[in-house]
């Protein structure tokens, strides 16, 4: 099965419905049940050393699980984070971060998406988030 949105038309949205002057994400992938995100962060993201700051890896893991769950239902603008869990396994030291969020259960209200952080080039991951999704309903 393949996702039911594509990295363009996710790209198109993430800068449609966000100002694209101030986002510096890019989805890079969108599989069956998964979605990969790619920011270059600036100076605003970094702490001293090019650590690349606790803030920026947690909107990293919402905004990756936001469109892990498109990829089963569509874009789904008004689907809202109602959870999110992160652990901080080591330094993210880098001038770019990769989210990688997989889908892990998508009820009829939930969605619960565990997503590892990476800075760029490394294949240690620098984070671990679980994070809880409410899809609105019909109607």
């Amino acid at each position: 099965m393949t996702s039911k949105v594509s990295v363009d038309e996710a790209n198109a949205f993430l800068d449609e419905a966000f100002n694209s002057a101030q986002n510096r994400s890019t989805v890079i992938a969108m599989e069956d049940s998964r979605a990969i995100l790619r920011m270059k962060a600036g100076p605003e993201q970094l702490r001293p050393g090019n650590y690349i700051s606790g803030p920026t890896q947690m909107a990293m893991a919402d905004s990756v699980a936001y469109f892990a769950i498109f990829t089963k239902l569509g874009i789904v603008p008004m689907a809202v984070t109602s959870n999110l869990s992160i652990n901080f396994l080591r330094p993210c030291i880098g001038e770019a971060v990769i989210a990688d969020g997989r889908l892990m259960k998508l009820g009829r209200t939930l969605a619960v998406i565990e997503v590892d952080i990476r800075a760029e080039g490394s294949d240690k991951t620098s984070s671990h988030a679980i994070v809880t999704y409410s899809i609105p309903q019909e109607g």
